[in-house]
């Protein structure tokens, strides 16, 4: 019992059956498929997508402990090939000898890339694993389509208000793992407000209700004070996983926000991660990447922003590089937006992935040898600074199997304007 009350109230409250989850009624209900697929036993492998908090894990290990499987957690966080070939091997091996299925659950599957998710297949195929995956990301675009077609995709749905209060009711008058022997009461009206700062999330709503409870002990009082309230949201709000969903989700909201030009919305969310521990490079680089990807050539100065500010970091370090970011992200949210330069890139990647290696055409190959000259190398290339306008009009530099191809097309936005112009007046 000791060792249980060490744990946070949100991983002592885990339901034990189907009937304890509050929520996801679509997936529970007599005639949900998660439900069906649990009773009947018939287990095949799928994805629980939903954002935080609202029961990923815990299905997962229901889903194994009702139906008599082995159930392993494997962390798409630290571990490669190598720990996913033993694993499968072990699931292999424990088929061989238990006649038992392994449920594989793989929390933030998303973070796998190609070639990890694709080293699931043959184990899915053959039913050696049941794989559940979760994950906060649309599975449309995080997971590869060939291990995708092989799994069903569940959609949770965020926690009401309603429902985050009978959880944490349930904790409050719960004795063995709860906070029932504690002795201190809270208003309805303050696991409301719990209830909404924790949008939909039970994790941290019993966190925070724990941090509330613990605070009222403190002073040895009976009832979670207002006091109590505001000192629990505040600290849990800067418990900060580095690794784990919350750092992703804080990155996107900056990210977002500076795209959406919400200049008030990108300082609240730099701050939410800084003041919380996160590594300031970490934010200073995706700052650079959004100066390419979402400012691009509307505001060149951009870029020259975000590694002057990444610079800073490097050399005064935190808390006095904070600024220099704030000036950043402040620039990047109110500049004119384009990625024209990002989708460019996208084009021009895509085309080399999917078709083969086209050569060089011989007028843009050096030729220093007189044997290259002769074979062609070199000739009919056009020097275009001998040209009005600096360029060569005539002279195809792509490969011919791409004459024509056009991936750069500037917004009007911005420093950008200038460049349409300039680019139409060319073509």
């Amino acid at each position: 019992m000791q060792k249980l009350m060490t744990q946070p109230l949100a991983d002592r409250m885990r339901p034990r059956s189907l009937d304890e989850v509050v929520g996801q009624v679509k997936l529970l209900s007599e005639e949900g498929i998660l439900r069906q697929m649990v009773e009947s036993g018939r287990l095949s492998s799928f994805i629980l997508w939903g954002p935080p908090g609202v029961g990923k894990t815990t299905l997962a290990r229901m889903v194994a402990s009702t139906t008599d499987s082995k159930f392993v957690a494997f962390s798409a966080v630290v571990s490669g090939i190598k720990e996913i070939k033993a694993l499968m091997a072990e699931a292999e091996a424990f088929m061989n000898i238990e006649a038992r299925q392994t449920v594989l659950f793989v929390d933030e599957i998303h973070r796998f890339n190609k070639a990890q998710q694709d080293a699931f297949l043959p184990y899915v195929e053959s039913g050696v694993i049941v794989l559940v995956g979760a994950t906060t990301e649309n599975p449309s675009f995080e997971i590869n389509s060939a291990l995708l077609s092989r799994l069903k995709v569940l959609v949770l749905e965020e926690l009401s208000n309603d429902q985050l209060v009978t959880i944490m009711k349930r904790a409050l008058s719960d004795e063995g793992r709860g906070l029932g022997k504690e002795g201190v009461s809270i208003s309805d009206e303050k696991l409301s407000l719990i209830g909404t700062y924790a949008s939909g999330d039970a994790r941290t709503t019993l966190n925070t209700l724990e941090l509330a409870v613990m605070m009222a002990k403190r002073r040895k009082a009976d009832e979670v004070s207002d006091s109590d309230l505001k000192s629990a949201i505040q600290q849990s709000m800067l418990r900060y996983d580095k690794n784990g969903e919350n750092h992703f989700n804080l990155i996107s909201a900056l990210h977002k926000s500076m795209r959406n030009s919400d200049v008030d919305a990108s300082l609240y969310w730099l701050a939410r991660m800084l003041e919380a521990g996160e590594d300031p490079m970490y934010v200073a680089r995706r700052v650079v990447r959004f100066a390419s990807e979402d400012v691009g050539l509307a505001a060149p100065q951009g870029m020259t922003q975000a590694v002057a500010a990444m610079q800073a970091v490097q050399l005064i370090g935190m808390p006095e590089a904070s600024t220099a970011l704030a000036q950043a992200v402040v620039y990047l949210a109110l500049a004119p937006k384009s990625n024209a330069v990002y989708r460019a890139y996208g084009d021009a990647k895509s085309d080399v992935m999917n078709h083969e290696q086209y050569p060089v055409p011989l007028h843009l190959r050096n030729a220093p040898t007189k044997l290259m000259k002769d074979i062609g190398y070199s000739k009919g290339y056009q020097y275009a600074h001998d040209f009005e306008g600096g360029k060569a009009a005539e002279m195809n530099c792509l490969p011919d199997q791409l004459k024509g191809r056009k991936y750069y097309s500037p917004t009007v936005r911005g420093f950008e304007g200038k460049l349409k112009k300039a680019l139409d007046a060319k073509s």
